[in-house]
């Protein structure tokens, strides 16, 4: 049987486990790519994933669970022991053996760093551990090469030879000074062309783009966004190389930044998944949707309050929802619109009043079209002028109230350093249909 993400090969690999199939295993997963082993293992229970690791080699093995959910290796962690867990910790780079590590009880992390026989690599993981997992500390690696500015080619070259099973991408080599402070970098390039007896000084570039250790992880992605980099090397406060963040980090930062971003704009609350408990998924949505039934009975009180106009023109009501879900819509493309630049972070923003002055012509313009084309609707639906024209007057207003908060919003909750994609989901919809319920009836009951 060959591997494959199927339901076929998950009930054959069950039986494997349950008979004791080792050559199964061995010659199905021979030469598959970790990241799709985790995904099969990601869908079996613990027992069966260990017995599958404890099959392949080290280095594999470490791959996989780098690539598994944290959820599920955090489930998986609890069947090895510290001694077999070392064993794996010495394939990984720093920055992930860190990470695995950090999911361990303190008793376990503490055994496991004991049986690690590489003194360097006990160092730099216990070193890395110090830092917040959304810093750059946090998502640095200490494997990098790195060469004195002191140094000729010759020796950069056989550091280089050095450091080659601990480095597997060579992006750039960090040039330091004697006290280990940054200074630049050389490319290989650089290397290979020049002369052995070439010294450093001579062909390093200055101009280099580095991070601190406490810096954001949001903020680290957007430096290597902004300048294109494919690596940066951090440093410490003193300006010493201490690591450097290579581009698959920052990749996992921004998908799930933008998880996060899009589950906010849909009212969950915090981060879950499909396969979550019942109660978790369940406590991530309900604060918004009372949020929304509390809206929602605003909104009926709204109506309650105009009773009599509806009673004395049935009409009004034929319209409501029209009047709600435009208002919603505008409000939903003007937020979404303004968490996108506030995302961008360009240093030359719009001031608020100057963002502020051109949502309001964009909202004329759009009230006015969208008025007329709704008079007319109405004409031709129930044949009053005079009711078409409430519709159109009160689309208007509603276009302006949703845009105004729909602008504004976003930017005052970055001001006060809440997740401007909040603005994006229920907040915006909820406010908007009330407000777009009293716009309109307040109009019919001055104009009818």
């Amino acid at each position: 049987m060959i591997f494959e993400l199927s339901k076929e090969y998950l009930e054959a690999l069950q039986l494997a486990f349950e008979t004791g199939d080792v050559a199964f295993v061995r010659d199905t997963m021979e030469g598959v790519n970790s990241a799709d082993i985790s995904a099969l293992l990601d869908e079996v229970d613990s027992d069966t994933a260990k017995f599958v690791i404890d099959i392949l080699n080290d280095e594999l093995g470490a791959d996989i669970l780098e690539d598994l959910e944290d959820d599920t290796r955090n489930k998986f962690l609890e069947k090895f022991e510290p001694k077999e867990l070392a064993g794996y910790i010495i394939e990984m780079e720093s920055d992930d053996a860190a990470d695995v590590i950090n999911q361990l009880p303190v008793k376990k992390r503490e055994q496991v760093i004991s049986h690690i026989n590489d003194p360097e690599t006990a160092a730099h993981v216990m070193e890395l551990m110090r830092y917040d997992d959304d810093c750059a500390g946090g998502l640095m690696a200490k494997e990098m090469i790195v060469a004195n500015i002191n140094w000729t080619v010759v020796q950069t070259i056989e550091e280089i030879r050095r450091q080659r099973e601990n480095v597997e991408k060579i992006y750039s080599i960090y040039v330091v000074d004697d006290h280990n402070n940054l200074q630049g970098k050389v490319s290989v390039k650089k290397i290979i062309l020049s002369s052995d007896h070439t010294r450093i000084q001579d062909i390093f570039d200055e101009d280099i783009i580095s991070v601190e250790t406490y810096l954001d992880e949001e903020e680290v992605a957007d430096i290597m966004q902004k300048y294109d980099l494919d690596a940066v090397p951090v440093v410490n406060l003193q300006g010493k190389l201490v690591g450097r963040i290579t581009i698959d980090d920052v990749v996992d930062v921004i998908t799930e930044q933008a998880e996060e971003d899009m589950q906010l704009m849909a009212g969950i609350s915090s981060d879950v998944e499909e396969d979550d408990s019942i109660w978790a998924i369940s406590k991530a949505r309900l604060p918004w949707l009372l949020i929304g039934l509390v809206g929602g009975m605003l909104g009926a009180w709204a109506i309650g309050y105009f009773e009599n106009d509806i009673r004395d023109n049935a009409a009004l009501a034929m319209f409501i929802p029209l009047v709600m879900a435009t208002g919603g819509n505008v409000g939903i493309q003007s937020s979404t619109l303004v968490v996108q630049s506030l995302a961008n972070k360009s240093v030359f923003e719009d001031t608020f009043l100057k963002r502020l002055g051109k949502m309001i012509l964009i909202a004329i313009l759009s009230g006015v079209v969208l008025g007329a084309f709704s008079f007319l609707l109405v004409y031709v639906v129930n044949g009053s002028s005079q009711l078409g024209l409430v519709v159109a007057v009160a689309l208007q207003g509603v276009v302006l109230l949703a845009s105004f908060m729909g602008t504004s919003t976003p930017l005052v909750l970055d001001k006060f350093g809440i997740n401007p994609a909040l603005a994006s989901g229920p907040f915006i919809t909820t406010t908007n249909d009330i407000l777009g319920i009293i716009v309109y009836l307040a109009v019919a009951n001055l104009l009818l």
